[in-house]
């Protein structure tokens, strides 16, 4: 029989034969070498997602969308499957797999209209079917797992897309059984140093740990039987990225994170995981404010269980987590359990509400390059619960502010916000909210909103909606005023980051904007924020650009240290960067051989660089910028100020909240005028990091003004 013969013929199989019909369109293949690692990708794709329960044609559906997508099956072959839902599912897989972040994408940066688009897609795909969108995050981790020898830089782009994407998005659908190997693997890959050396702290002790939950297992178990209790008892690893999360949140040491050894009981239903509770507390002594109650209280993706951490045998901290065997079954599968809500059975209400919830979130906008921000505000995050004079219960996303409480209110009240109380004290309006708050807002006459509300560095709004709410305050006010207010932000941003060689048009262009008119009112308006300007700038200057001047034909430029100035065509020569100008990464730089101090580094629009050029342009070479992402690179700042006690501390402080190093400060203060210049020599690693400095710093009390100095 000839390939076209049997392309010809149906084929006609049962729904429970489904997998056997898939591998048997696999194997009609007629090139099998090319097809074998489309196939071992299904398999273990498969691997992953078996253990969630999915049904038979997903199965087959996984497994023949690698050879779809790489063009070894054609629609026409998978039509012969007399299965409507197959096609289906496997189109809608390819749809998910076109969604990736190109590779300098930034958290926090906008998409690309693309993006959004894909983006989209995936998550309508949530309402439509959530099954495809378990079967994109199971292949999310088999691409993780397989970037574990790929070059740093894809491994790096699947580990943002993981962290920003994909391991939240299973999070909120429930399911841990994927949601801790993408966590760990994506941390692994974004800080390899931090996961060593938790990964070897935790191996070093796990002889220790595993006889301590041991004992803890067997003492337990004791007692529930005695007290007519069947459990069932296991011990639970502690995964790195939570705990490094942990200690990121509550600034602790990992001896000082009490989960790392952690019990699970299991019981029959919830009065017996009460009684078990009782029964726990009695034997070993409990840590006050370590209890959870997740089963009077659930979390946002339904998730239930009682959590409390014990001082267990030997003084050693233990936690022990008591749930049914039902509410484990929804941790660990998470939106799988709610199968029959596609099947024509009842959901539950919470369920039903997050549907309604994504619909609404995924209606078409204007702003698609805000939909990343705004899934992650309102869809990833958990919510904090405030509570309004009234006594009436808000709920916003967690990290709000009482600003974002005032527009959760009325709009007309965030835009007339002047100050707020919470319990009864004045705090600032960036005071992150906590469960319980009782807020109260303070309002002028007029509308007043500030452009400082959109930065989402200075921590005014957490909420989208929020900044959605003044974005369209100033889009609604004069087309010139805003066009005259972000001249001003463009001119005040390359000024105080001293750049003159840009052109704003391209600018202009590297955001996506018709020109730089465009650009000032986007500005004024903003649409976007003086934090963009700098990361364009960074882009710009990535791109190769013409010379100052011709220059002599260079020897091919020799590689040399990661984070180094490379050198063209001399070798290993001493350096120095030029203290008229201070170039830093991307700013495109030149070479200048002096006399008994090796090579001078300027910006090529250095104006002592471009007289030493025109006097002996036989010393000037070409040089560029090394290539390691930890570089960092000095930098003069120029701070003025009234002065006042503390000041000094203050900028210390925004210093280290950046990470950015100080190598000296000079102080000159008048004390007629008691105003204070201060000359600050900083390390940083670049522009959009140089950017979000001085913008801290201009709002620390009695500051007047940040520049670079040039």
């Amino acid at each position: 029989m000839s390939d076209k013969q049997r392309e010809s013929l149906p084929i006609d199989i049962a729904a429970s034969d489904v997998v056997a019909c898939a591998q048997r369109l696999l194997g009609e293949i007629p090139d099998q070498h090319a097809a074998s690692a489309a196939i071992v990708e299904g398999e273990d794709i498969w691997t992953i997602l078996e253990p969630l329960g999915l049904p038979p044609v997903m199965d087959a559906a996984v497994k023949l969308y690698p050879a779809v997508r790489d063009g070894l099956i054609n629609a026409k072959s998978l039509k012969k499957i007399n299965i409507a839902e197959i096609p289906r599912l496997v189109e809608g897989l390819m749809h998910l797999g076109h969604f990736t972040l190109h590779e300098d994408w930034s958290p926090g940066e906008a998409l690309a209209t693309q993006q959004s688009e894909a983006l989209r897609k995936m998550l309508l795909a949530v309402v439509s079917d959530a099954r495809l969108v378990v079967a994109r995050i199971g292949e999310q981790l088999y691409r993780l797992r397989q970037a574990k020898t790929a070059a740093p830089e894809r491994q790096r782009t699947i580990a943002v897309e993981t962290q920003e994407i994909y391991a939240p998005l299973a999070n909120r659908l429930g399911i841990w059984q994927l949601k801790w190997e993408l966590e760990d693997l994506a941390f692994r890959f974004l800080d390899p140093t931090t996961y060593k050396q938790i990964a070897t702290a935790l191996n070093e002790k796990r002889i220790e740990r595993e006889e301590f939950i041991a004992d803890v297992t067997s003492t337990l178990q004791e007692e529930l039987w005695n007290s007519g209790i069947h459990a069932q008892i296991s011990g639970r690893p502690k995964h790195i990225f939570s705990i490094w999360r942990k200690m990121q949140r509550k600034d602790k040491q990992l001896e000082q994170i009490f989960d790392i050894r952690a019990v699970r009981v299991l019981v029959e239903d919830v009065s017996h995981c009460y009684a078990a509770l009782g029964i726990v507390h009695n034997i070993w002594a409990y840590l006050p404010g370590e209890f959870d109650d997740y089963i009077a209280n659930p979390k946002d993706n339904d998730y239930q269980s009682l959590h409390t951490a014990l001082i267990g045998p030997e003084g050693q901290t233990v936690e022990v987590q008591i749930r049914t065997h039902d509410m484990h079954r929804h941790a660990e599968l998470g939106v799988a359990a709610h199968w029959r809500y596609k099947e024509g059975g009842a959901g539950k209400a919470a369920f039903e509400k997050k549907i309604r919830l994504l619909r609404q979130l995924l209606e078409p906008t204007d702003s698609d390059g805000d939909l990343l921000d705004q899934i992650r505000g309102d869809v990833f995050e958990d919510r904090v619960y405030a509570v309004s004079p009234k006594g009436d219960v808000v709920e916003m996303p967690a990290r709000s502010t009482p600003l974002d409480f005032a527009y959760h209110v009325h709009t007309q009240v965030g835009h007339r916000c002047r100050g707020a109380k919470v319990n009864g004290r004045i705090v600032p309006l960036t005071y992150q909210v906590q469960n319980g708050d009782k807020i109260e807002i303070i309002t002028g006459k007029n509308e007043q909103p500030s452009r400082d509300w959109l930065s989402p560095q200075l921590g005014y709004l957490a909420a989208t909606r929020s900044r959605t709410k003044v974005r369209n305050w100033f889009r609604q006010r004069d087309r010139e005023q805003n066009k005259r207010h972000g001249r001003e932000i463009l001119e005040r941003e390359l000024s105080r980051l001293s750049i003159r060689d840009v052109a704003t048009d391209s600018i202009a262009k590297q955001l996506k904007l018709k020109d730089s008119e465009s650009l000032c009112i986007a500005l004024g308006a903003g649409d976007i924020t003086s934090a963009a300007v700098a990361s364009a700038l960074q882009n710009l200057r990535k791109d190769p650009a013409d010379s100052v001047m011709p220059k002599r034909r260079q020897k091919r430029r020799k590689e040399t240290t990661p984070g180094a100035i490379a050198i063209s065509g001399v070798g290993d020569l001493l350096y120095n960067f030029a203290r008229c100008c201070r170039p830093v990464p991307p700013e495109e730089v030149s070479g200048y051989i002096t006399l008994g101090r090796g090579v001078s580094i300027h910006r090529q629009d250095c104006g002592n660089f471009l007289s030493l050029q025109a006097r002996h342009a036989e010393r000037v070479i070409e040089v560029d910028w090394g290539g390691s992402p930890d570089a960092v690179y000095p930098v003069e700042l120029s701070v003025q100020a009234f002065d006042r006690h503390g000041l000094l501390r203050d900028i210390s402080t925004v210093m280290a909240d950046e990470k950015v190093s100080v190598d000296s400060v000079q102080t000159n203060t008048n004390k007629k005028t008691m105003q204070v210049e201060m000359l600050l020599a900083v390390s940083i690693p670049g522009l959009p990091t140089l950017s979000r400095l001085i913008s801290r710093l201009e709002l620390l009390p009695n500051v007047t003004s940040v520049r670079r100095r040039a």
